[in-house]
C-alpha cells in the first residue's frame, strides 16, 4: 500500500488473524507495539515462541500443560476417585479458580457436532474410557461438566451412555442455574428450566 510502511502492513495482517481482533484493533496493537522498547516486543515474542515450542498436552488428562504430567495429575493430594470431564483445558482453569473441586480432570478437546462432523472418534472419549478402565486408580464417580448447549448435551448424554454398565461409577452433571444478582425477568427459558430441575434442599 502506497504512503505505508510494508512491514508495518504485514504485522497488522497477521494480528487481524488472532480471533476477535479486526484490522483496526490489529492496527492499534501494532502501533502500541511499536512505541514500547525493544526489549519489552522481544519479550512478548519469547514468550510467543516459548508458548508454541514448549507448552505441551498432559499425556494423562489432556490439559495444556508446562510438563508431563501436569502439576493436577502429579499432585498426591488430589482425589483420584473423582473425574470431571470438561470440553477444553481453560474450563480446568476456570474450575480450579472456584477451589471447590479436588478431583482429577479429563479434557475432550472438543465435543460431539454432526454438524461439523465431528464425532467421538474426533475427541478424547476413548482416554476417558481406558482411564474409567484403570484398576489402578479406580474411579468412583464421573462429573460430567460440559457446556449446556447442543453439542454439550450430546456428548454427555453419549458418556453417560456409555458409562451405564459400570454400577460402581456415579455419574453426575454440575447444575446450571441463575447467576447471582440476575432478575428472573432476564433468564431465558432453558436456564430457569435447568435451575428448577437442579434445584437443591434450601
Amino acid at each position: 500500500m502506497q504512503g505505508t510502511s510494508e512491514i508495518l502492513e504485514r504485522a497488522i495482517e497477521q494480528l487481524a488473524k488472532l480471533p476477535g481482533t479486526g484490522r483496526k484493533s490489529a492496527r492499534r496493537i501494532a502501533l502500541h507495539l511499536l512505541k514500547q522498547s525493544e526489549e519489552s516486543v522481544m519479550q512478548l515474542a519469547d514468550a510467543l515462541v516459548d508458548l508454541k515450542q514448549s507448552i505441551t498436552r498432559c499425556s494423562h488428562c489432556g490439559v495444556i500443560s508446562d510438563g508431563d504430567p501436569c502439576s493436577i495429575c502429579s499432585n498426591p493430594k488430589r482425589q483420584n476417585g473423582q473425574l470431571c470431564v470438561v470440553e477444553e483445558s481453560q474450563d480446568v482453569y476456570l474450575i480450579e479458580k472456584t477451589n471447590e473441586f479436588r478431583g482429577m480432570y479429563h479434557v475432550l478437546g472438543g465435543v460431539i457436532s454432526p454438524l461439523d462432523n465431528i464425532g467421538p472418534d474426533d475427541i478424547r472419549v476413548k482416554e476417558l474410557m481406558r482411564r474409567v478402565n484403570d484398576e489402578e486408580y479406580p474411579v468412583d464417580e464421573v462429573i460430567l461438566a460440559l457446556n449446556p448447549d447442543s453439542e454439550g448435551e450430546a456428548t454427555s448424554y453419549y458418556i453417560n451412555k456409555l458409562l451405564k454398565p459400570y454400577d460402581e461409577i456415579k455419574v453426575t452433571r454440575i447444575a446450571y442455574g441463575i447467576p447471582m444478582g440476575t432478575e428472573l425477568e432476564f433468564i431465558d427459558e432453558a436456564t430457569l428450566s435447568r435451575a428448577f430441575a437442579s434445584r437443591n434442599a434450601f
